[in-house]
């Protein structure tokens, strides 16, 4: 049977054999897509702010189907936005959890500049309410579990008094070391909205209508022109935070994740090298390779 096989293959002309070659190409191809598309996908970490967790120029494999697989949400290399279609999760972000998602924009903005992903630790999930007092996180009243290679490059505490003007949300007084209580977003939920919370709220809705809508005069709130002091919260919404806490851009400094914008969970690291060596120096840059991190599962 074998014999036959290879008279077969030995007796097909160059063409074939060339078109062979192509179609073979062609299923790897699709093969490939598809796994990238609904199964793993690949994150290049660019800052510091997940370090000694994860650093930069790791490289990292990402379980897209835990969250809910999507067709791709953009072109590749470009700010182009697609539609996409997304499988049912099997399960939802959890605390604790090292999440992948779509940048959602600073916290002004109603959409951001640039399609790009952020790499966070989730610390808290729709519905809880978040605190953080002399840099400790609680969750509910609880201190969150503090990850293995949690950091503080900066030992000094920040106290109550000094306040940041580039804090999330706008006007609310608070620092990266004395933060909340703020309640994390809840599909379903329809929150009262009054002058002194409407800054926690004002970006979100904008962002679900796609436009500025919301507007406070004489006291009263308008959204869309309407006026109005309850909204319902239309998906969930998560809080991620930077394992390196003095040194992270993060939802302290943005808001809140959108469920919509979370791609998936990191799963491994598949490479890392110094990303300090430029690529034109290949050899160097590859001498770099950290093997230690490699195959490293993140958590």
């Amino acid at each position: 049977m074998s014999s036959e096989k290879n008279e077969k293959q030995i007796g097909r002309s160059p063409l074939q054999k060339f078109l062979d070659f192509w179609k073979n190409l062609f299923y790897a191809a699709i093969a490939a897509l598809l796994i990238k598309t609904f199964l793993i996908e690949t994150s290049r970490v660019p800052t510091g702010s997940m370090e000694q967790t994860i650093m930069v120029g790791d490289f990292l494999f990402v379980n897209k189907f835990i969250y809910g697989a999507s067709t791709p949400r953009n072109i590749p290399f470009t700010n182009i936005v697609l539609p996409y279609y997304q499988l049912p999760a099997i399960s939802e972000p959890k605390k604790g959890d090292i999440f992948v998602f779509e940048y959602p924009g600073n916290r002004d903005e109603i959409a951001p500049v640039d399609v790009v992903s952020y790499v966070k630790r989730c610390v808290a999930e729709p519905g809880d309410t978040l605190e953080i007092k002399n840099k400790v996180v609680y969750v509910n009243g609880k201190e969150l579990h503090r990850p293995a290679h949690i950091q503080y490059l900066m030992p000094q505490i920040l106290p109550k008094s000094y306040t940041r003007p580039d804090i999330f949300p706008k006007g609310s007084g608070w620092n990266k070391d004395q933060y909340g209580p703020l309640v994390m977003p809840k599909k379903g939920d329809i929150v009262k909205l009054t002058t002194e919370n409407i800054e926690i709220y004002r970006t979100l809705i904008n962002r679900n209508y796609k436009k500025e809508v919301v507007k406070v005069s004489n006291g009263k709130i308008y959204i869309d022109g309407n006026e109005t002091d309850e909204y319902e919260i239309p998906q969930d919404y998560y809080f991620g935070m930077g394992d390196n806490r003095d040194d992270s851009s993060d939802s302290r400094y943005w808001g809140f994740v959108p469920r919509e914008k979370v791609v998936g969970e990191a799963l491994m690291i598949y490479w890392s090298w110094n990303p300090e060596i430029p690529f034109s120096n290949f050899f160097k840059l590859l001498g770099s390779t950290r093997f230690n991190r490699i195959a490293k599962i993140v958590h």
